[in-house]
This record gives structure tokens, sequence and C-alpha cells, in this order.
């Protein structure tokens, strides 16, 4: 099944969802540092990287709505795919509830309880990262028709635009 959503012959969500993933655990592991005696700065940059995080997974999710509403009813790939949302959104309302907690306190620090919900956001987002990774590389979900070792650039049209005369 190919991605709705396309830059340059591109699905956009697979693009976007590494900044939130990436960001989010990076933040964590700043704040256990910064817990544990780092360095003072660290929990302020945690709380940034948490802040755009959910910036950014707020936008990948709505990127991969485009594909979720694509995928047939009453297929594995619907309810992968349902799955791999849920927990998203889990990841991003324990993160949302953290950044709230912060966004007003006297230090942007993060105490025990706000780690170990961190840590708990950060699992789940593993184990959704899991399930997108099925729906792309076991489910085919967001795979252009075409694709396949010797597959033209996606910055080419394709072949029954092209016009007489051009070479592939």
């Amino acid at each position: 099944m190919e991605s709705r959503l396309k830059v340059l012959g591109h699905p956009v969500h697979p693009m976007l969802v590494m900044f939130p993933v990436a960001l989010l655990v990076v933040g964590t592991l700043f704040d256990i540092v910064d817990t544990v005696g780092g360095p003072d700065f660290l929990g302020e940059v945690a709380y940034w990287n948490i802040t755009v995080g959910l910036v950014g997974g707020l936008l990948a999710a709505a990127a991969g709505t485009f594909d979720l509403l694509a995928i047939p009813a009453g297929t594995r790939a619907k309810r992968v795919a349902l799955t791999h949302a849920a927990a998203n959104v889990a990841v991003i309302l324990l993160f949302a509830a953290v950044w709230v907690v912060r966004l007003n306190a006297d230090s942007r620090a993060a105490g025990g309880a706000l780690i170990a919900i961190e840590v708990v956001g950060v699992a789940i987002l593993g184990v959704s990262a899991w399930l997108g990774g099925e729906l792309v590389d076991r489910l085919g979900v967001g795979v252009d028709r075409e694709a396949g070792l010797d597959a033209p650039s996606s910055l080419r049209p394709p072949a029954a635009t092209q016009r007489i005369g051009d070479v592939r």
C-alpha cells in the first residue's frame, strides 16, 4: 500500500518520526544524567528536547493519520496500525504531562516521578517504533508499488506519464 502523503516522491510520515523519537529519548537520558549529578543545564536542555519532541510527534501523527485511514478495515495491518497509533498517543500524553508539570516550575529539572513517567513513555515508544517497522517491513504499508532493487528515482515521473522517446 503506497503512502498517501508524499514530498518529492517519498512518504512524509517516516521522514518525521525520527525527530520525536530521538528528542524524547535524549530528553529522558539528559534528565537521568542531570538527576544523578550531571551538569545543571541538562535539565533545561531535556525540557526543550521534550518540547520540540512533542511538536514533532504531533506533526508525525498528523502525517501518519493519512496512511492509517487508507489501510483497509479487517486486515492485520489495520490492527497493527491502530495499536501503533494508540501507543503513540499514550507517549504524547505521558510526555505532555511531564512537560506541563515542568512548564511553570521554578526549575525545569525533572524529579524521580517525572523521570519514571519518561522511562515508561520511552519504553512504549520503543514498542511503537517496532510496530511501525512491522507495518512497513512486513506489511508493506507506505511502500511504493513500484519499489524494487532497480526501481527508478522517485524524482522521475511514473512510466505512464513519460513522453515517447524519454530515456529512463
